[in-house]
């Protein structure tokens, strides 16, 4: 795995778990009774960005050692992914007959 590729996953991995530690904790207008006059009542007024970020690194950065220590161990290869998904394949020269 070259650096770019790891750091790409990382990025995937932390946008992922940033998509779900969105919803948590919000306070929305509704919920504080202050709804701002033009907006909806589920717009957040207390949403926690910075916290989550934070949690969302350390998170993402757990997972993320995790994901790149199975995929250099070599415990799962392409191949044996191929063969899950396609069984035994033709060779590259043909069968022969």
């Amino acid at each position: 795995m070259g650096v770019t590729s790891a750091l790409v996953l990382f990025a995937v991995i932390w946008s992922m778990t940033f998509l779900i530690a969105l919803p948590i904790r919000v306070k929305t207008q509704g919920d504080l009774g202050q709804i701002v006059e033009g907006t909806h009542a589920g717009a957040p007024e207390h949403h926690h960005l910075k916290k989550k970020a934070w949690w969302t690194t350390a998170i993402s950065l757990v997972l993320w050692v995790g994901t790149v220590w199975f995929i250099l161990s070599g415990l799962v290869s392409v191949a044996d992914i191929e063969y899950w998904l396609h069984g035994d394949l033709t060779p590259v020269g043909g069968t022969g007959g």
